[in-house]
């Protein structure tokens, strides 16, 4: 079998050929339309969180499995603070107790190597060992695209979307230690602290995220499965707190524009939505704060006499001489635009700090300064209204160059709106290290989350402000189009060679 073969083409599992079920999709000009019903919903702070319920979820599983990231480790360990099981063991114990589950993991071509792991996983040397998991690596159809959504559906009846992968360096805890003996990859080498969110889904919900999946891979791969004849069933565990019932959901793709098809920009349009809807507060969580449009959409905000207040919490460090120029460079300019336009002094822009390890001294030990926590989330929330999860990050490239998914929760009820503030209260008070009934309360005093933040900030643990003057450009610096273009370049990426490379292996 040939390198190319190796990475599209396992023929071990049945291809269904057949049209998507069109139950749950409804098409709406040149992008697909996913609407419907999410029956529980949990919201899973940081790696700990998401890889416990995981692999719980994981064990249930019957028939299908589908993951689908932007990078993949399968040696990985989901609970670390119980087993040294890896999600490779898992999954392989899975496929070998069950003859009727087919696992399916699409990742991104270049993920295993942008991600500093070795080409190891390209040649399948040690995973997979079971012919019923099928791990495929797509190219993207664009020059510089990168496939860039991180979701899992199991039976099509539990799923789970945000921003975290199933690869190394995601794994931490609430706590955030400087020092945590298991903060570390597969090869034993420790992180720094980092902070995400993923939501874990049931009901219509879970089969939509299933229906984005299949859909996924018959792009990558050309092989079109049906989603499952039965409703399978899930057992939602006796001990996690259902967040909200019965909510409705809508869900958006980005894809790029080929010449083989019409790009789909539904993710920015549903960003700039939520920001537009806005009332009272407007809740944003980070990994970059690079877009220019998004920086327009909040500035106009900001400028309205009774607009809301705009907390950001974004990663200050960035990695790589790139990200640090461009990434970084526009994240200061873009901070700017937004002090320029914050007239009533309702916009703050934040990193997240905890105490540094302790050092030992002469007389007594001490703390080393702070260290920073790394926010990888993809996250806004707007009042207690609406919560936009998913892939895309606030960057160009998100906007219509990667394949990004994101999922947004609308409330219908007094329940759903309680649930989305208790959310945001959570990872306020966790940056702060404070309960989250101390933030609420806090918040409750008085009606500003700003406030709130000011009250209980005054600790080692907290949150602090970007010092970004507010003398100089607010424009994209040189170089954003090439290094962070929002599209394919106009002849040569929407010639679409990564299809044209699956167009000929598979007529090899």
């Amino acid at each position: 079998m040939t390198t190319f073969e190796t990475i599209f083409n396992n023929p071990s599992l049945s291809q269904t050929k057949s049209k998507r079920p069109g139950d749950r999709q409804k098409q709406g000009g040149s992008a697909l339309c996913l609407e419907g019903t999410a029956a529980k919903v949990a919201f899973l702070i940081n790696g700990n969180s998401y890889f416990a319920e995981l692999a719980r979820a994981l064990r249930q599983a019957r028939r299908t499995i589908w993951i689908v990231g932007w990078d993949f480790n399968p040696n990985i360990g989901l609970e670390p603070d119980k087993s040294d099981e890896t999600l490779a063991d898992l999954l392989h114990a899975l496929a070998a107790a069950n003859p009727d589950l087919e696992i399916r993991i699409l990742i991104w071509a270049l993920g295993p190597i942008y991600s500093d792991k070795s080409i190891q996983l390209l040649r399948k040397k040690d995973f997979p060992k079971n012919a019923r998991i099928d791990l495929r690596f797509d190219l993207q159809p664009t020059l510089r695209g990168c496939h860039h959504q991180k979701l899992v559906c199991i039976d099509d009846a539990v799923a789970f979307i945000g921003g975290i992968d199933l690869t190394s360096r995601r794994w931490d805890t609430r706590r955030h230690r400087a020092e945590e003996k298991l903060r570390r990859d597969p090869e034993g080498v420790s992180y720094d602290p980092l902070h995400d969110v993923q939501a874990m889904v049931t009901g219509d919900a879970a089969g939509l995220i299933g229906d984005i999946a299949r859909r996924r891979w018959e792009t990558a791969t050309g092989e079109s499965h049906l989603s499952l004849a039965e409703n399978a069933c899930f057992a939602w565990p006796d001990d996690l707190t259902v967040s909200m019932r019965e909510i409705s959901v809508s869900f958006a793709l980005t894809e790029p524009p080929t010449a083989f098809r019409t790009g789909i920009s539904d993710g920015i349009a549903m960003t700039l939505d939520v920001i537009a809807r806005a009332r009272r507060q407007l809740y944003i969580e980070a990994q970059y704060l690079a877009s220019f449009r998004v920086a327009d959409a909040i500035a106009a905000r900001l400028q309205e006499e009774d607009g809301p207040e705009v907390i950001i919490i974004c990663t200050q460090s960035s990695h790589g001489l790139i990200e640090k120029i461009v990434m970084g460079g526009n994240r200061d300019r873009v901070i700017r635009r937004l002090k320029r336009a914050d007239r009533a002094d309702r916009l703050r822009v934040y990193y997240a700090v905890v105490p540094g390890p302790i050092v030992p001294g002469p007389v007594t030990p001490k703390e080393s300064s702070e260290v920073e926590v790394l926010v990888h989330s993809k996250l806004i929330i707007a009042d207690d209204e609406l919560i936009r999860i998913g892939s895309s990050n606030l960057n160009n490239r998100s906007e219509g160059l990667d394949c990004e998914c994101d999922m947004l929760f609308e409330a219908g009820n007094g329940e759903h709106r309680r649930a989305i503030a208790d959310l945001r209260n959570r990872l306020l008070a966790e940056y702060l290290g404070t309960a989250t009934e101390t933030f609420a309360a806090a918040f409750m005093r008085s009606g500003s989350v700003i406030e709130a933040v000011d009250a209980l900030n005054d600790g080692p643990r907290g949150l602090r402000e970007f010092a970004v003057e507010l003398s100089g450009s607010i424009s994209p610096i040189r170089g954003t189009g090439l290094f962070d273009p929002a599209r394919p370049f106009a002849l040569l990426d929407r010639l679409g060679l990564g299809a044209l490379v699956r167009l000929l292996i598979r007529h090899a």
